[in-house]
């Protein structure tokens, strides 16, 4: 089949229900339009506009450059979750709870030698009378029938177990001061340091550490491929000045938002990496269209406002469309993912701010030379007219027909079905994996394995043949330890009796396999008329095992109202809320995300159609998920890790909400071409065509600097951000080639007119809201 067999004719073009008008009247509407009079303005008032951004900036130096000091670095559970609350309850009443910074006390001979005996004695106490320290558990004070599952199996070390009072930043705050001065040589002990307190600190240290190496490694090469793609030292400048904007503003919203809330540290990297992405991604796309209008001939003012007009219409549906779907992140109450959301929206509203108007400012003060040191001419020969312009401008109209985009968007669309369900069987092949997926929370694995707190953990682990660190907590807020003793007794022996419970401990004793094994009291275990119980699991806690016995042990008859806290039910308890708050998440970015594009488009399939396409590309980066980062292949490839058996439970919802508005933000570019051809020709095919050739360069060289960026974070010794960073990348690169060339030829192509079809109430809705001359 040939190019004219699937051309539609002028006389179908013009009866075809929704088709918005041809060519005639498109110069009267851009003369109208409100952008391309603000791309006029910026040019007559550049230099007002660019001295006051550089007064933006200085001040947003100081404001935002410390930033990071004032974050917090938890924020992966539900605050108002039992677990969370039983957490309280026992800080609130008991001073006491689940040990949040471990010490692992090192001897030369035996923890029960004399000397080592009495200097791990005065190290609990003097540990014990530091402020901020709620409790102080270990061997050498603990009674001796109790004692034992607190010495490693050679005898040769031993845990103190510290409960910290406070919040996630107060506990990091005092664990900072603690840890430096209680570990190390401490006379006849070697002590090092690990817990949920300790891996926050040092996970925090190797987030600003991994910020400063990203940046390092991905600046020199994503310079160079900006001059590549740019042409000019100048034009590839430019990006870098909308990004610097755009992330120091952002910086400014942190800090101003961590005084009204907590916000979580790891937002400075997703507002670096989106920050450059975005700007690089905007800057690419009105560069490139102020290139194609002076081609055209347009003077300098002129071309700023067309290509406002245009490219800046554009770059506003794009921003739009990914603040809304990061948006998305504020329903879940793990304020880790809506801090994700308060830098993401920021950072998106600041770059196409930053695009909008400081970039059409910079633009009229340099004019033509804005293809200045040409760096291309060191390696071409002769002159070559218009090369300033090859690599990613041409023609306006997009008619050109020998470019490769062109060719492969003519192919696919003469074999749409055959090709369309090629790259969706492979897309659905490479998701397999995520059917396999296992949830779990942060510690210490997800440190590199050099890390102190990664090191003293496994030690522990290999070491010590109990899980003391990681017992359930279950308080009985109303029951009294003196009253009910006989209750309390007899409910701790029936959950000792649980399936993966190792032994239980009470204000009546210690429990095992439904027998009392040691009958000393604790008064700690009791307060007022409350009292609470300590089930040592013998499985890992922060897995599906664990997460069944926190659901056996609240399922089972408790002798009065309980709630159940712990590793095992704080994962429960996450992976509830999120599953809670999915369906709301998705209503958001689904309904937002289909209005804009109707919005921006007037047709009714096509946005259902990106959206589904959108969706799968999104497979192969959950199964890459899976595959890479769950099961360990492929390891080489990103760098080591800790392979855990199970993804973080908030990454998934992370990497969708960002990967999806990545996404749409190509998927506007393509429509934007697709659409204004469209409007001239009324061709549909010819229109997809030629969208697709006037945008696959502009979109593949975004996608690869986006990419760039993204795997800079995956430099990360943190692995969720690691694999953020790998799953982003994946996704920009999988739908800039893939979805975009070949799946999105083939679905435009089936649909054929019905591309552009919209009943007549909101084909009238759309015209009336005059969207097209923006």
């Amino acid at each position: 089949m040939d190019q004219q067999d699937f051309t539609v004719s002028n006389a179908t073009r013009t009866t075809t229900a929704g088709s918005p008008p041809p060519g005639p009247g498109l110069g009267k509407r851009s003369d109208r339009s409100r952008l391309a009079a603000l791309g006029r303005l910026l040019v007559r008032r550049r230099v007002l506009v660019l001295v006051a951004v550089l007064l933006a900036v200085a001040a947003a130096v100081p404001i935002g450059g410390g930033v990071s000091d004032r974050l917090s670095g938890g924020g992966f559970t539900d605050p108002a979750a039992e677990s969370s609350k039983a957490a309280k309850f026992l800080a609130d009443r008991f001073g006491s709870g689940a040990p949040n910074l471990v010490l692992l006390a090192r001897t030369s001979g035996s923890v029960d030698d004399p000397l080592d005996a009495t200097a791990g004695r005065d190290l609990s106490r003097r540990l014990a009378q530091e402020p901020g320290v709620l409790s102080v558990t270990s061997y050498w004070t603990t009674p001796h029938a109790l004692a034992s599952p607190l010495r490693a199996r050679d005898g040769r070390s031993a845990l103190v177990l510290l409960r910290l009072a406070g919040d996630e930043d107060r506990v990091r705050d005092i664990a900072k001061e603690l840890v430096p001065r209680f570990t190390g040589r401490q006379g006849v002990l070697r002590l090092a340091a690990t817990g949920t307190a300790q891996v926050y600190v040092e996970v925090q240290n190797q987030s600003d550490q991994d910020l400063f190496r990203a940046e390092a490694y991905a600046a020199p090469v994503m310079l160079l491929i900006l001059l590549f793609v740019f042409g000019s030292a100048v034009a590839a400048v430019l990006p870098l000045l909308i990004g610097v904007c755009s992330i120091l503003g952002t910086f400014v919203v942190l800090r101003v938002l961590s005084e009204l809330t907590s916000v979580s540290v790891y937002a400075i990297n997703i507002t670096t990496a989106l920050g450059l992405g975005l700007a690089i991604d905007y800057s690419l796309f009105i560069v490139t269209r102020y290139r194609e209008e002076r081609a055209r001939g347009l003077d300098t003012a002129e071309a700023v406002a067309q290509s406002v007009r245009t490219a800046g219409r554009t770059v506003l549906f794009s921003a739009l469309t990914v603040a809304l779907s990061l948006s998305a992140l504020l329903v879940f109450p793990l304020y880790f993912l809506r801090s994700f959301a308060y830098a993401g929206v920021a950072v998106v509203a600041l770059s196409a701010l930053a695009a909008l108007v400081v970039l059409p400012a910079v633009l009229g003060l340099l004019g033509p030379r804005i293809d200045a040191l040409d760096v291309r001419r060191l390696f071409r020969r002769g002159p070559q007219p218009g090369a300033d312009h090859d690599t990613l401008a041409g023609p306006a109209t997009g008619t050109a027909t020998g470019g490769f985009w062109h060719r492969l968007a003519t192919a696919v669309m003469r074999r749409p079905v055959l090709c369309a369900a090629g790259v969706i069987t492979l897309l659905v092949l490479l998701g397999l994996p995520f059917t396999r997926i296992s949830f779990g929370l942060i510690d210490d694995r997800v440190l590199p394995i050099s890390a102190p707190a990664h090191r003293t953990a496994q030690s522990v682990q290999e070491e010590f043949s109990s899980r003391e660190t990681s017992a359930l907590s279950v308080v009985l807020p109303t029951v009294s330890g003196s009253a009910d003793r006989d209750r309390i007794a007899a409910y701790a022996a029936r959950l000792s009796t649980l399936p993966d419970v190792a032994r239980v401990d009470t204000v009546t004793g210690s429990y095992a396999a439904g027998r009392q094994v040691v009958a000393a009291s604790a008064a700690s275990f009791a307060a007022g008329d409350a009292s609470w119980l300590s089930v040592v699991p013998s499985v890992e806690p922060d897995s599906s095992a664990g997460v069944k016995l926190a659901q056996r042990v609240r399922a089972d008859s408790a002798p009065g109202r309980v709630l159940v806290g712990g590793d095992g039910a704080e994962l429960a308890d996450t992976r509830d809320a999120l599953a809670d708050r999915l369906p709301e998440a998705a209503l958001i970015i689904g309904a937002t995300t289909v209005v804009l594009l109707f919005l921006f488009t007037g047709s009714v399939l096509v946005p259902f159609k990106a959206v589904l396409l959108n969706l799968l590309s999104l497979t192969a980066t959950f199964g890459a998920m899976v595959y890479v980062f769950q099961e360990g292949h492929l390891r080489s490839l990103v760098g080591d890790f800790t392979v855990t058996g199970s993804v973080d439970i908030s990454i998934p919802v992370l990497m969708f909400c960002v990967a999806f508005g990545l996404s749409m933000d190509y998927e506007v570019f393509l429509l934007s071409r697709i659409k204004e051809v469209y409007i001239e020709t009324g061709d549909n095919t010819q229109a997809v065509a030629a969208g697709l050739e006037r945008t696959g360069r502009l979109v593949s060289a975004a996608a690869v600097l986006v990419a760039v960026v993204m795997l800079a974070l995956a430099t990360s010794g943190i692995t969720f951000l690691k694999l953020l960073g790998v799953g982003l990348a994946l996704a920009v690169l999988l739908d800039a080639t893939l979805v975009r060339g070949v799946l999105v030829p083939a679905v435009m192509r089936l649909a054929g007119r019905a591309n552009w079809w919209a009943p007549p109430p909101l084909r009238r809705l759309h015209r009336k809201l005059g969207l097209l001359s923006a």
